[in-house]
């Protein structure tokens, strides 16, 4: 490909709504190209390097035992509310109305369109175990669309799902695919390990993503300094500090004129913030939920939302806590009534705590769990903070910014058993297929590619994922020599089944030599009028500093050798 015809260009600035090291560059060396918010377009480099990617993924799926298919975008909602997604995804679907008032969605996942394949293919367990897969185009109506391409509204996606006859089964598909994952995502040059995950509006019983580390990453995980427990910070557990316990006491009320907030009732009773009962106030599903958890902790909302089984979770306003009755800054769960109350696990063995006295500028010493006040859900809905302990070792937690790669579940029969997908046994009696479903967003692994393999001129791509194997740079085009020369090597090494991105365009060095660092291909070849005095050509990796002198006549064959070489 010749830069002069070349549908794309580098740009010299930093685009300012690109804040990630892989927004910037897939912008600034033309692989993508925004059209609006969450939503690009692949121009003809990053459209290159997206199919390497695909192809990749294919090899490894098919390998694991998938089988390639391609399930439709538009689909229908019947599906949807037989599962009951219909509400558990409401905020994400992207809704369509043909003429005739039937309703659709975009496809923002396909689990229940594989179910429904499945059940009009699959009879009886000699049919099983499935693995099909395909590479389909998501929609989500992603609220906050940013990062470039790791978090859009239009996205591509790989995903498998696996059908067997029972658990066992299921744990032997994972592994298949947990392997798969793996060398997947080293072949594409991107560092990932394994990390627990919440399995939020897919569901099943058990989830794991591949979390790339890097700091401009929009996920936290939780790290064991031992290396003992890696879990997504949504699901991260952790040992709660033990307090001193005390006999229980008289609630005994207190005065608190003016004082709301945790660290000033701390300060003006003398205490510390363990010693606190702390509510925090939500509304779930439109009905309210009083939260108690103790001071020194905050609430992971991703478990509240779980252990709450709710659709819709948010804080509650002024006007929600008023019609509920509840007093900010001065609540308690003493005495409430038709309130949902959460309380975090380690509150019931948290003796005489200082909590809000449901009035203004009043709170209650003393208050234990099962003598004053109990809980309809008693659970870990806790944040774990670096630093905390790890609940496998006892070993400090730490926190890292980390991409989402990939994400393994293990569903088993929620969907199969809600819309009916079953075989016959060897008894021939019927049960329900045991399920997973395995996720790799292509263009998120794409981004993840550039935020691995970068310095401050640009990208270096993977030999694997390049979009060209070399990058011929003409210098001094003005000559006839040069030209000659560079329009020979460009056939000579095509012939020879290489690559060539060739800037034969009438530039500075300095501009070329900038695009071809930015643009990333692993090795870049220059001929110029001091090459060409030894008939020569500088051959010099994206990677290395140093370039090297190699005869025009060798070109070729000693390409074909570097390319070779990892």
């Amino acid at each position: 490909m010749r830069l002069s015809h070349h549908f794309g260009k580098t740009l010299r600035q930093v685009p300012a709504e690109a804040e990630t090291v892989s927004h910037q560059l897939l912008l600034r060396a033309g692989l993508v190209q925004q059209l609006a918010a969450g939503i690009y377009a692949y121009l003809p480099l990053g459209w290159r390097v997206l199919r390497k990617i695909e192809q990749i993924i294919r090899e490894e799926m098919d390998a694991a035992g998938g089988q390639e298919l391609f399930m439709p975008a538009l689909l229908p909602i019947e599906l949807w509310e037989a599962s009951g997604r219909d509400q558990t995804m409401a905020d994400i679907f992207f809704r369509v109305t043909d003429k005739r008032e039937r309703r659709f969605v975009l496809g923002p996942t396909h689990e229940e369109i594989i179910v429904d394949l499945f059940k009009r293919q699959v009879q009886s367990y000699r049919d099983l175990p499935l693995m099909p897969y395909q590479i389909q185009v998501k929609f989500r109506d992603e609220a906050r669309p940013r990062g470039g391409l790791i978090r859009v509204r239009e996205f591509t996606m790989k995903d498998l799902y696996s059908f067997d006859t029972d658990w066992e089964g299921l744990d032997e598909s994972c592994r298949k695919m947990l392997r798969a994952y793996q060398n997947t995502f080293d072949r594409c040059g991107v560092p990932t390990s394994i990390v627990e995950a919440d399995s939020g509006a897919i569901g099943g019983k058990d989830s794991w993503e591949f979390m790339f580390f890097c700091d401009s990453g929009e996920d936290q995980a939780v790290l064991c300094s031992a290396g003992d427990y890696a879990a997504n910070a949504e699901k991260a557990e952790f040992r709660k500090p033990t307090i001193p316990q005390e006999p229980p006491q008289a609630v005994e009320e207190v005065a608190t004129p003016g004082v709301k907030a945790i660290d000033d009732l701390c300060a003006f009773l003398g205490i510390s913030s363990w010693q606190t009962l702390k509510a925090v106030f939500y509304a779930a599903d439109g009905q309210p939920a009083f939260v108690a958890i103790r001071g020194d902790m905050e609430v992971n909302e991703t478990k509240l939302r779980n252990a709450l089984g709710a659709v819709d979770l948010h804080m509650m306003d002024d006007a929600e806590l008023t019609a509920a009755g509840l007093v900010a800054g001065y609540a308690s769960p003493i005495g409430l009534k038709n309130v949902k109350v959460v309380a975090d696990d380690a509150v019931p063995s948290s003796s005489n705590l200082v909590g809000g006295a449901n009035k203004p500028d009043a709170h209650l010493r003393n208050l234990n769990y099962g003598c004053d006040w109990t809980a309809d859900i008693v659970t870990d809905i806790a944040v774990a903070r670096e630093g905390a302990l790890c609940p496998r070792c006892g070993s400090p937690l730490t926190l890292q910014r980390a991409i989402e790669m990939g994400h393994v579940f293990k569903l088993g029969t929620v969907y199969s058993e809600k819309l009916g997908a079953t075989f016959l046994d060897r008894d021939g009696v019927a049960k329900p297929a045991v399920m997973g479903t395995y996720g790799i967003g292509t263009g998120r692994l794409l981004a993840g590619v550039v935020e691995a393999n970068h310095d401050e001129q640009g990208i270096i791509w993977p030999p694997q994922l390049a979009p060209y194997d070399t990058h011929l740079v003409a210098l001094g085009t003005d000559r006839s020599d040069v030209v000659q020369a560079c329009e020979r090597l460009y056939e000579e090494l095509q012939q020879a089944g290489i690559s060539v991105l060739y800037d034969d365009r009438d530039e500075s060095p300095g501009v070329k030599f900038n695009d071809a660092d930015l643009l990333g291909m692993p090795l870049r070849l220059t001929v110029s009028p001091r090459t060409l005095t030894s008939q020569s050509v500088e051959v010099k990796r994206r990677s290395e500093k140093e370039s090297t002198l190699v005869p025009l006549g060798e070109a070729a064959a000693r390409l074909r050798e570097l390319l070779k070489q990892p």
